[in-house]
């Protein structure tokens, strides 16, 4: 396998988790769009992209080889934590269900 082969192997490897991560972001974003508003996409999907490839990697180690059910339901959940973590845990930006105190109605 030459260099060019090599980069776009890996590159075919890590896209799920950059879709996955990138899509993730914008559709939470677009469902918390007011609890949400001061988290930066980019943050959510650097986050939910990193998990994802985290999780492409560890299941290439587990398993011994790629493309797994498994290793997929392990990056969807694992993108679904590093959301949680850079938006919607407490002290994170915003938190899902419950509105910033500037926003509560009165």
């Amino acid at each position: 396998m030459g260099p060019l082969d090599a980069f776009w192997h890996l590159l075919n490897f890590f896209t799920p988790a950059f879709g996955v991560g990138c899509l993730g972001a914008a559709a939470i974003k677009l469902l918390w769009r007011r609890e949400l508003a001061g988290v930066p996409w980019r943050r959510l999907a650097v986050w939910g992209s990193a998990a994802g490839a985290a999780a492409l990697l560890a299941g290439l180690l587990l398993w011994g080889r790629d493309g797994r059910m498994a290793t997929y339901a392990l990056l969807v959940f694992g993108a679904a934590a590093a959301f949680w973590w850079a938006g919607c845990r407490p002290g994170a930006g915003g938190a899902p269900g419950k509105a910033p105190p500037s926003r509560r109605k009165k």
